[in-house]
């Protein structure tokens, strides 16, 4: 190569350009570019020629610069300043291993730098609120929840295909809530140390987030297909959409545990290695669910719009329907998530905003659910009103039989006639 020949003369002067270590000068908003390296980075060890075998000086996939080195050494460096846009503490180091053959090892090791959070340093107050604003949002919508699932569990007079979806994807949200509060309670240790069952309990916590996005699609189908495509629901099968919401999830799991397990083995699975891609291998679906979501709510809104125009009422009642259905498909259909994608800019309003907006949205949502399609759902009010008022006869009849049992009387005064019309009331 032409860089091996270069002068030591022109290596004097460039160095000061590298600046004093060798290293490259910092960029404060961005990675080092993947092209930019290729005539400073082997510059680095010029003024230094190694005998015998050697790795020849190279950048990786994160940007970072391996100088020349001699075979069967472990090279350091420090850590980037930044990592796919977030900022790391460069005071540690990376790693990678120059090989007895004169070839770098496959990967460096970039498990000691640590990413510098600036927004908890910032804003201590309000991630400590937020994380009250989890916990409460989550314990309610887990009350909230349970108490919905045990209505549909009860009240097998409403067991239609769509109630049903609601059932499944309130299962889901009381499983997926569960799990979350699993993995508040393991410590800081047990994480580090990265426990075989630490690694399941986040396999199964994040088995249940697809199974939550995977539902949330089942509802939009279900109604884009009843609403946009007029199709008769009776000939839907609710065995496909038990697949679509519990099966296809596995494959895509057992695929991201994969990944995990010989790429960023580390961390009970919850961390994630600079420049390591894995866990798009689920949320590339989510992220594909939510965006078919949206336009299921679009043509389901157009729909009803025009079906509302058709109509006589006023145009004030008729925005005033359209945004109230908006609105209350938003959490069911998951479409609250996508706001999450959006940067909340670098000011410290819109942080804090995000910050509250964030943890508000994820913990209530199962308890929005709950209310508006379980609650305010009005056949299942009309059940539960009728469950009630027959539990309320029945146990009022045991009382009356119960009664005329117990009170003393000659024969002639209490007979089994007597009875039966008291029972016939």
């Amino acid at each position: 190569l032409w860089l091996d020949t270069i002068p030591i003369g022109w290596c004097l002067v460039v160095r000061p350009i590298l600046g004093t270590d060798g290293a490259t000068p910092p960029r404060s908003s961005r990675n080092v570019s993947l092209s930019e390296p290729a005539l400073s980075c082997p510059l680095l060890s010029c003024p230094l020629p190694v005998l015998g075998l050697y790795c020849n000086a190279t950048t990786d996939e994160i940007g970072t610069c391996w100088p020349r080195s001699g075979s069967g050494r472990m090279v350091e460096r420090p850590c980037p300043e930044y990592i796919n846009g977030v900022k790391y503490n460069t005071t540690s180091n990376a790693y990678r291993e120059c090989l007895e053959n004169g070839t770098w090892a496959f990967r460096s090791n970039y498990s000691n730098c640590e990413p510098i959070l600036e927004e908890k340093r910032k804003y201590p107050v309000h991630y400590k609120i937020a994380l009250i604003i989890n916990y409460l949002g989550h314990c309610i919508s887990v009350g909230a929840l349970v108490v919905a699932f045990i209505l549909f569990l009860c009240l097998r007079s409403i067991r239609c295909l769509r109630n049903i979806i609601h059932w499944n994807l309130i299962t889901t949200f009381i499983l997926r809530n569960v799990m979350w509060f699993l993995l508040q309670l393991i410590d800081h240790n047990i994480h580090e140390s990265n426990e075989p069952w630490c690694r399941l309990i986040t396999t199964i916590y994040n088995y249940f987030v697809v199974t939550n996005f995977f539902w949330m699609f089942v509802e939009g189908c279900y109604l884009h297909t009843a609403i946009v495509m007029t199709y008769s629901t009776d000939k839907l099968r609710k065995w496909v959409f038990l697949f679509i919401g519990w099966c296809i999830p596995c494959p895509i799991i057992v695929a991201w545990a994969i990944g995990k397990l010989y790429n960023e083995n580390e961390q009970c699975w919850f961390g994630k290695e600079p420049g390591k891609y894995i866990d798009y291998i689920y949320q590339g679906p989510v992220i594909l669910v939510l965006l078919i979501n949206f336009v299921f709510l679009f043509n389901i809104v157009r729909i009803l719009m025009t079906k509302l125009r058709a109509s006589t009422t006023s145009e004030t009642i008729q925005y005033r329907k359209a945004v109230k259905a908006t609105l209350v498909l938003l959490p069911l259909l998951g479409i609250t998530y996508m706001l999450f994608f959006v940067n909340p800019g670098e000011d410290d309003i819109s942080q804090i905003v995000f910050i509250y907006f964030n943890s508000f949205l994820q913990s209530f949502q199962g308890f929005f659910v709950s209310v508006f399609y379980c609650f305010l759902n009005g056949e299942v009010r009309s059940a539960a009103r009728k469950r009630w008022h027959r539990w309320q006869d029945n146990h009022a009849l045991r009382v009356r039989v119960a009664r005329a049992m117990s009170i003393p009387t000659s024969p002639t005064r209490i007979s089994f006639h007597s009875i039966k019309q008291t029972t016939a009331l």
